[in-house]
């Protein structure tokens, strides 16, 4: 293809008839030698103007004298794309008749259909799937038309490729989309089916993604009581395990959605559950130090001496994240305050080590034991609290004064 270098050149004015949809001026040119496949410095030519522009006719001439009909712009846009980008609806039914490839797909993985279904364009949507417009074929960040659909509000377009998903290959997405929107709306409408609901709703909420979420774990991660309600009524299944043992509750705890946390619990979620590491909710919350939800599990009965693979328990999370409220509340309801890990770390050992002052100085309060020795990770030798730091000359202070040790600077 000819590049434009120029806006005053012959071709510029070749190209500007041709949006115009000057048949007689483009005719013109082309019988002064101007190559039909001339275009500018983003790759359009004639037929892709002429297609933006709905110039039906001069699009049919254009084909008729050779014009590539699947001729594509720098970014990979045939001018079937950009008509059904456009919504020109008579365009692309002549380029498809034309032979035009209905499922050709841009630099980003743009077809055809997802553009129109994008922009709204009804018709021109139920023209493509009419004629072998694939629906499952996705973007490269994963969005399918009805995805995109779903996202930009279009019901009427997400309704008629609903219509045209007969096996279900392309909701999962959308449904997830939906979870994380909290539209109880458009994840009703996706489960819908019309033969067996029961069956095909919980097939479609139970269905995951890559990284084995489900919608619910969408939801709960987005805190969405609204969607994650529908979905459980429809059968999602409230303890289902993605990929390292994680839950929906595990993610909600994570977050501190406490509205999730209870409605998750309240639907027979287990509290105890354990990740592929031994993390349960209640150390997914003291790790993050979302004490209201901290809060609900423990009034619920979430174990409060689990530990994890390494014997960590929910108190040194939150005293290695110095969340001094989290260590509070479990402390109020009966965490030991000298409880050990594998290596015989205390809480203790844990908030002088990070060099927190406050959980230092609570847990000291409480009568945790200063002296308590701990075994270093390669278990050759005990060290003790005043061992474990020397970057927090506070910490050290008030250990130094409780324990009543010498300074030793190993």
């Amino acid at each position: 293809n000819t590049t434009m270098k120029h806006s005053l050149n012959p071709l510029y004015y070749f190209l500007r008839a041709a949006r115009a949809g000057n048949i007689d001026k483009v005719l013109d040119f082309l019988k002064n030698g101007v190559d039909i496949s001339t275009s500018n410095q983003n790759g359009l030519n004639a037929l892709h103007l002429a297609a933006k522009e709905g110039h039906k006719d001069l699009v049919e001439e254009l084909l008729e004298r050779g014009a590539p009909v699947d001729s594509s712009t720098k970014k990979g846009n045939t001018a079937l794309h950009i008509a059904s980008l456009a919504g020109q609806n008579e365009v692309v039914r002549l380029l498809v008749k034309r032979g035009a490839d209905v499922n050709s797909q841009s630099q980003n993985g743009f077809t055809p259909l997802y553009m129109a279904a994008q922009e709204n364009h009804l018709e021109v949507v139920r023209y493509m799937l009419e004629n072998e417009g694939n629906q499952s074929i996705a973007t490269e960040d994963g969005f399918t038309p009805l995805a995109i659909a779903l996202q930009q509000g279009h019901n009427a377009v997400v309704s008629l490729l609903l219509e045209h998903d007969t096996k279900g290959k392309v909701r999962l997405p959308a449904l997830h989309i939906a979870a994380r929107k909290d539209d109880t709306k458009s994840a009703a409408l996706l489960l819908q089916n019309d033969h067996n609901a029961d069956v095909q709703s919980k097939m479609m909420v139970n269905r995951t993604t890559e990284s084995g979420f489900t919608p619910l774990h969408i939801a709960a991660h987005y805190g969405n009581v609204n969607v994650s309600t529908l979905l459980l009524n429809r059968g999602a299944a409230v303890d289902f395990t993605a990929r390292n043992g994680i839950t929906p509750l595990h993610v909600a705890s994570k977050r501190g959605n406490t509205n999730m946390v209870a409605l998750l619990l309240d639907r027979g979620a287990q509290i105890d559950a354990k990740t592929r590491d031994g993390l349960t909710p209640l150390h997914c919350a003291a790790r993050s130090g979302h004490d209201p939800a901290l809060e609900i599990l423990l009034e619920r009965g979430a174990p409060i001496l689990a530990r994890t693979k390494n014997g960590l328990s929910p108190l040194h999370m939150s005293a290695q994240g110095d969340h001094i409220e989290c260590v509070k509340l479990l402390l109020q309801h009966k965490a030991p305050v000298d409880d050990v890990t594998l290596d015989y770390l205390t809480a203790l050992h844990v908030a002088a080590h990070c060099g927190h002052y406050r959980v230092t100085k609570l847990l000291l309060d409480k009568k945790a034991n200063p002296n308590v020795r701990a075994l270093t990770y390669s278990h050759t030798y005990q060290y003790t609290i005043h061992d474990c730091l020397i970057t927090s000359l506070l910490t050290m202070k008030m250990l130094l004064m409780s324990a009543k040790l010498p300074v030793i600077i190993r």
